[in-house]
């Protein structure tokens, strides 16, 4: 299977892109956008399958901030506005005019803030992994969720939230215990290597963009909200979530209640990242979404 590999130049840095496959006849490019603020591309390569059962190139890249596209020291570039005048140099950059385009967590943020605020074309569907509309529906539910956590782990997320100190090693362990429930298992020997490698990840970005949690939106995308553009949206929409999510179910069904025409895949015994912990589901899933919208 071939692979191709480059870098773009973008405002004076440069973003790393990877290519698995080729163009081939009908079917149409699939275009993943990382979550983060500040991982990588790295997780989607358990998808690279998917380019070899279906025929189907996939285009993923690390966005500004992170992995290969590393930058830190600039905190001026960790907002909404750069990563998606990234993403619309990277369309023209590789000559992507028509496309399928999924974003997972930020890079679902990422894919419904260029869909409902800037012009597009070519889109032949979105696929909205584990993702959300809006920064304050997002906190609400990492709230309700804590309260599932152990009582002295409820107060010392509490407290650091209040104080703005986050060293204490109780809210640590906190906030370890609800990322292994909501996000991921741990990265073991027996994990796809993509998985194990060592990456650079974006602190900066991910802290002046998001916050310095999951549960506390307080950065630059703490206003992020598109919720009453959803019912605009007019590309074929695939929704999907894991039953322990940080995507909670409410969350997806809110995107799949306005979203004209959407659907909606749960993936009931996962968490942040179906597309790992039930690749070969997710892949069947894609093909048969990707083939029915090319």
């Amino acid at each position: 299977m071939k692979i191709k590999e480059g870098y773009m130049p973008f405002h004076g840095y440069k973003t790393y892109y990877r290519i698995v496959g080729e163009k081939t006849g009908m079917k149409k490019p699939l275009v993943l956008l990382h979550g983060g603020p500040g991982s990588t591309h790295n997780y989607f390569e358990v998808l690279d399958a998917l380019a070899q059962a279906d025929g189907r190139q996939l285009v993923m890249y690390d966005q500004i901030g992170c992995g290969n596209s590393y930058v830190d020291g600039h905190p001026e570039l960790w907002t909404a506005e750069t990563w998606v005048a990234e993403f619309i140099a990277m369309r023209e950059h590789l000559g992507l005019d028509e496309i399928h385009l999924l974003g997972q967590s930020w890079g679902g943020m990422l894919l419904l803030d260029y869909v409902c605020n800037y012009e597009h074309k070519g889109l032949k569907s979105l696929i909205l992994s584990s993702t959300l509309p809006a920064s304050w529906m997002w906190g609400e539910e990492q709230q309700r969720m804590i309260c599932e956590l152990p009582r002295d782990m409820q107060d010392a997320i509490a407290k650091a939230t209040a104080s703005g100190d986050y060293s204490d090693p109780i809210y640590a362990a906190a906030e370890d215990e609800y990322m292994l429930r909501h996000a991921a298992g741990k990265v073991t020997e027996d994990s796809p290597e993509c998985l194990r490698r060592k990456v650079k990840k974006g602190k900066e970005s991910y802290v002046v963009g998001w916050g310095p949690n999951e549960f506390t939106p307080l950065g630059t995308l703490r206003n992020y909200d598109v919720t009453k553009q959803l019912e605009d949206i007019r590309e074929p929409s695939l929704v999907i979530s894991g039953g322990n999510d940080l995507c909670a179910p409410y969350i997806a069904k809110y995107m799949y209640d306005r979203i004209p025409h959407a659907k909606w895949e749960l993936f009931r015994a996962c968490r942040h990242m179906s597309f790992v912990e039930e690749n070969e589901q997710y892949i069947a899933l894609m093909r048969q979404w990707l083939n029915a919208n090319d």
